[in-house]
């Protein structure tokens, strides 16, 4: 039973195009990545995640934990960057670990990264309905409790509309086609960041130096604790590595697009935080909209209701490339014959998967509709910092099993860095919930009975 066949390094052509069938249409340059990273990664991270992770965990002291995660965020891209420009191929991390350590592993990574990107649309997705909601609300206009969330008997909600509709919504722009959905990603990127800046110029005027005493409230624990559940808010540039197969220069663009997105968000998350808890005390920004909240707190309602149209764009373009990672990579699983056939189809006219880009799209608003935010994000934390650790380790073994293929990026002091990004990964997972960890080992459980009934057997390494 050969758990750990491997597929060769070189199931593609010079410009990325895999062998297997099914190839994608290449319309993705830098700068469409870069906004793209941007659009994922600027979103529920500094519209939703901020305020309860600074009431919960780190107070101002959140600034640290987005640097902390930043700093494991940095280790890993390094290590996605080498892995994208010489492997583009759809799939990210479950295609790397195809090539690096074998079937096993990576159908371990690639279910979990179906956990990662479902759940992380899910979360996001919750955040966008109550912001949405709070936007209604501010002209007047109010849906009935029970659709404005999901199931909760103590607050009276029953299920998510907002939030499925908007899935549903973006779900139908990806089938048209990759150009079209770029397009509208940099609208979007446009309107969150002037709304980010808006912010920052303004709350400035209102920050408060005493609010910021005392910094560490909860310890430097605290601040650790904050890095593991914000580290959720990074988790875009990862979803740029499965759109490798749409890159018109692999080699060279998507390290770019990685790395650039990354540095820009790092820095505005860091600018926010401060700001944010500058202007209102942590302990009150345990609510849903804690940047629209800090400005109503200081009475500059008007910005406030700006606030809330940036965080609608915002979380509208990380919901678009979440699950647009998500019909990717399941694009990936399905060609390899883990998963059924249907799945890795591609529409003769957009040349997009159709087929699991609406499965993804019911799947998730389903999820959406039913299950609350609080329960989503770590665990998509952890999702994220196992599939970044295993990455890391596979650009050693890829450096002593595979040293001469094209590297369009190399990851400096090797193997130093990869371990350091493990180590880094690995410790933050050590600091999430045990809730956390039961969630994710039942699905990892699942996974493996999922494998072992269906995918071995079905194969194409196994034929």
């Amino acid at each position: 039973m050969d758990l750990f066949r491997k597929k060769p390094v070189f199931p593609f052509s010079e410009d990325g195009a895999s062998s297997s069938g099914g190839n994608l249409k290449r319309t993705l340059g830098a700068f469409d990545l870069t906004t793209l990273g941007v659009g994922a990664i600027i979103g529920t991270g500094i519209f939703v995640l901020t305020g309860v992770a600074a009431a919960e965990h780190a107070g101002p002291g959140l600034v640290l934990s987005f640097v902390l995660a930043a700093i494991a965020c940095v280790l890993s891209a390094l290590c996605y960057s080498e892995f994208a420009s010489s492997i583009p191929v759809s799939g990210s991390a479950y295609a790397y670990s195809y090539v690096a350590f074998g079937e096993l592993l990576a159908w371990i990574l690639g279910w979990d990264l179906i956990l990662e990107y479902g759940v992380a649309g899910a979360a996001v997705a919750s955040g966008w309905s109550a912001y949405f909601t709070g936007l209604l609300d501010g002209f007047g206009l109010h849906l009935p409790m029970v659709l404005t969330g999901a199931y909760n008997a103590s607050k009276g909600t029953f299920v998510d509309l907002p939030a499925i509709i908007i899935i549903l919504l973006i779900t139908a722009l990806l089938t048209r086609g990759m150009k079209e959905t770029a397009r509208f990603n940099g609208v979007m990127v446009v309107v969150k960041l002037a709304v980010v800046f808006l912010f920052l110029i303004v709350g400035a005027f209102y920050v408060k130096p005493s609010n910021w005493t005392p910094f560490l409230p909860f310890g430097m624990s605290g601040v650790v604790n904050g890095a593991a559940t914000v580290f959720f808010a990074y988790i875009g540039f990862d979803a740029l590595a499965t759109a490798a197969e749409e890159v018109k220069r692999p080699q060279r663009d998507l390290p770019i697009g990685i790395i650039s997105s990354l540095a820009i968000c790092t820095v505005l998350y860091i600018a926010v935080s401060l700001v944010l808890t500058g202007i209102v005390p942590y302990t009150l920004l345990n609510v849903s909209d804690p940047v629209a909240f800090a400005l109503r707190f200081v009475d500059q309602n008007l910005l406030a209701g700006l606030i809330s149209v940036g965080a609608i764009a915002g979380m509208t373009t990380v919901l678009l490339v979440m699950l647009f990672g998500m019909t990717r990579l399941l694009f990936a699983i399905s060609r390899d014959g883990l998963l059924p056939n249907l799945l890795s189809s591609v529409n003769s006219k957009t040349q997009t998967p159709i087929a699991s880009t609406w499965i993804t799209g019911i799947l998730i608003a389903l999820l959406t509709g039913f299950v609350p935010l609080d329960k989503l994000a770590n665990l998509t934390s952890i999702g994220t910092l196992f599939a970044f650790g295993v990455v890391s380790l596979g650009v050693i073994a890829m450096r002593k099993t595979s040293p001469n293929i094209r590297r369009g990026f190399r990851v400096p002091w090797v193997p130093l860095i990869p371990l350091l990004s493990a180590a880094a990964c690995l410790y933050l997972m050590i600091n999430l919930q045990l809730f956390t960890w039961i969630g994710f080992i039942i699905w990892m459980v699942v996974g493996l009975f999922v494998y072992f009934l269906y995918g071995y057997r079905r194969s194409k390494l196994n034929k």
